[in-house]
């Protein structure tokens, strides 16, 4: 073989095997160095927190810019305090990440990871005192990652491929990060965070806004996503179904009967499929009645009404039999199979509160933190996109349901509206000629979300918000997002 071709052999290996080593986004260290990322420059870079900064930069900083020349972390920092941030009254610049968005890949010592390799690109923007923010520039970046004393600390970076860029007209709101922002201001959202599943994979990952004043939102910030619970909780009941280890339509009174109806016969009829199909009679909560206390409102099983109490009844139904409370059946067939590490029933310390997404009413004044300690079957989760986003998927291929379990799941169980319907835990869209959506909304108060997938195109989207008013931003999004099937969806809501 010839000096040549031994050299491009080398080369071609190198470089397939850097492909496979790039870790998909759902690795536990893919989101680690994105956090730290995001804590770099959307809490650092773009809002002139010098001290958030100087926390992710190693002390042996080593910093090349095409334009700029080198810097060691004291000179970085300096130039950081009294140029760009010298004034951020009258000027501010801001960083965001490009939709192909970043690739990582890990460096390893003797089996185990001591570094990462994140390669990317990015754009800025610049707004000075009374003028409209635009974009400026954009570049790449290559950062090296190093796993300091059990922190990961940015070691080594390069800025490279400098050069302007302008805004072009042509662009539409959603191709554009800012114009985002700037709708998301017009319709007075604090916080959306979107998530874009195409080929029956999450692809995109965005949270956009701020969550709280004067700190941007981080890509992994955590929403209440109040109903958005129940398709977990519903999860949680088929997949022990699929185990074998709970029936659909076995009578919940051979484990738990609520004290306010024990001398109501019709709680005899109450089984876990009336109850992920919303036909228990019962009101959305007992608070509703004037005594305050749980009621059948008509015959079990005979007609359609939302109600969060049956699911709290499927609850303690649950956690009677198994002896573990809610969350920890969650976690065991749930969150740990999926690696959903930021979502949980309760308020624990796990709970990460500076990457929480405030609620807000529409006026702009927040609402008080729910901290729930004890987990409600059907409101208050907290969640991340990404963990949410990967929960949907699973959804959508039936992920650890035997195949007679999902498709009870996705039959039409009973109508709600025309072409809409209400299967095991989740509504049903009739999009004609035998495709369909399966679909969930959550709405309290400062919050509201929906998700939407479609199982035979693969495709799907999140939508997050932290204000009474983000459902203003649903239609838009999902027709965008989701083409024809998305505007035949909207088309079934308006009527």
């Amino acid at each position: 073989m010839t000096k040549t071709a031994s050299l491009a052999l080398l080369f071609f290996t190198f470089l397939f095997n850097s492909i496979q080593a790039q870790l998909p986004k759902t690795d536990s260290l893919y989101r680690v160095i994105m956090l730290k990322d995001s804590l770099l420059f959307s809490v650092g870079f773009n809002t002139c927190n010098i001290c958030q900064m100087g926390n992710v930069l190693s002390d042996r900083l080593e910093f090349y810019h095409d334009k700029g020349g080198f810097s060691d972390k004291k000179k970085f920092i300096s130039d950081f305090r009294n140029g760009l941030c010298k004034d951020p009254a009258t000027y501010q610049s801001r960083r965001v990440l490009m939709d192909k968005g970043t690739r990582i890949y890990p460096l390893y010592k003797d089996g185990k990871v001591y570094a990462a390799l994140q390669n990317g690109d990015h754009l800025f923007y610049e707004k000075e005192k009374n003028k409209k923010e635009k974009l400026v520039g954009e570049a790449k970046f290559t950062n090296f990652w190093l796993l300091e004393n059990g922190d990961w600390k940015l070691l080594r970076s390069f800025s490279f491929d400098h050069h302007a860029k302008e805004s072009l007209d042509q662009e539409t709101v959603f191709n554009n990060d800012q114009e985002i922002e700037n709708w998301l201001k017009e319709n007075k959202i604090p916080t959306l965070g979107l998530g874009i599943i195409e080929g029956g994979e999450l692809k995109q990952v965005k949270v956009f806004g701020e969550i709280k004043k004067g700190v941007s939102a981080p890509y992994n910030t955590y929403f209440n996503v109040a109903s958005l619970t129940k398709p977990v909780t519903a999860m949680v009941a088929l997949r022990l179904t699929s185990l074998g280890k709970w029936n659909l339509d076995e009578p919940l009174d051979a484990y738990w009967t609520d004290p306010d109806i024990i001398n109501d016969p019709r709680h005899k009829k109450l089984t876990t499929r009336m109850i992920l199909t919303h036909q228990t009679g019962f009101p959305n909560w007992r608070s509703m009645n004037a005594d305050k206390k749980l009621n059948f409102q008509f015959e079990p099983g005979t007609k359609y009404q939302y109600s969060g109490e049956g699911f709290e009844y499927l609850r303690k139904a649950l956690e009677k039999k198994f002896k573990k409370p809610l969350e920890q059946l969650a976690g065991e067939l749930i969150f740990q199979p999926l690696q959903m590490h930021d979502t949980n029933y309760i308020w624990d310390e796990n709970t990460d509160e500076s990457r929480f997404a405030i609620g807000y009413n529409a006026t702009g004044k927040p609402y008080p933190t729910e901290k729930n300690k004890t987990a409600n079957a059907a409101d208050d989760l907290h969640t991340t996109i990404g963990d949410y986003g990967n929960f949907m998927v699973s959804v959508m291929k039936g992920k650890n349901l035997n195949p007679e379990v999902f498709q009870e799941m996705t039959k039409k169980q009973v109508k709600t509206k025309e072409n809409k319907y209400f299967g095991l835990g989740f509504e049903i869209y009739d999009l004609g000629n035998g495709n369909y959506a399966l679909s969930h909304g959550g709405a309290d108060l400062g919050t509201r979300c929906i998700t939407i997938v479609l199982p035979k195109s693969g495709k799907g989207i999140l939508i997050f918000t932290n204000a009474d008013d983000g459902y203003k931003v649903y239609e838009k999004l999902v027709v965008h997002y989701l083409g024809e099937e998305g505007k035949k969806i909207a088309d079934i809501e308006n009527k």
